[in-house]
């Protein structure tokens, strides 16, 4: 049983983070999220931001501690609940607070318009991001295309610099023509 106990708590400390962002209700965020998407190659990572207001920051201990951000997309209210120690997210980003009496933003989801704004606290506090990276795969032809990208952008740094030229010539000649005539 000792040996059950000692495996989860291991495997639970596995995801925690060192360092919880200072979110709190009332605070302007947009949070990183990582996708997994399956493509013909294998998996390709992206990042997603899903930006908007946090409205309650829901009590847990360790793992289980979570908080729910609101946004409105294309007059529809979208909310997602994130959990503060998930590896899928990268990085939260504090992009303001509001002034709120209370730990439980739901009455915001009855407000539309003017009434659903918030009055601004003075200043702005910048969060904490998690500086853990994932080693993204490597195949042979993202090596293949990286390489033919640098080439393009050689070439046309070197067209760029031949047309500079020709230009300067010309206006030079065009002076020269001036003081000749």
């Amino acid at each position: 049983m000792s040996q059950a106990l000692l495996k989860h708590v291991q495997e639970s400390s596995k995801s925690v983070k060192e360092k919880v962002q200072n979110v709190r209700p009332g605070n302007r965020v947009k949070v990183h999220q990582r996708i997994m998407e399956a493509t013909k190659d294998g998996f390709k990572e992206r990042i997603q931001i899903f930006e908007g207001l946090v409205i309650a920051v829901n009590s847990g201990h360790g793992n289980s501690k979570t908080f729910t951000v609101r946004k409105l997309s294309y007059g529809i209210g979208v909310e997602k609940i994130f959990p503060f120690h998930s590896p899928n997210i990268s990085k939260v980003e504090v992009m303001g607070e509001s002034k709120v009496s209370r730990s439980k933003l739901y009455f915001m989801r009855d407000r539309t318009g003017k009434s659903a704004r918030l009055k601004d606290k003075k200043g702005i506090t910048v969060g904490i991001e998690d500086n853990s990276q994932v080693a993204e795969e490597v195949t042979e032809e993202a090596i293949a295309e990286a390489v033919e990208a640098a080439k393009k952008e050689e070439t046309v740094q070197e067209q760029e610099e031949v047309t500079e030229k020709e230009v300067t010539d010309d206006i030079q000649e065009e002076k020269s023509e001036k003081e000749n005539a």
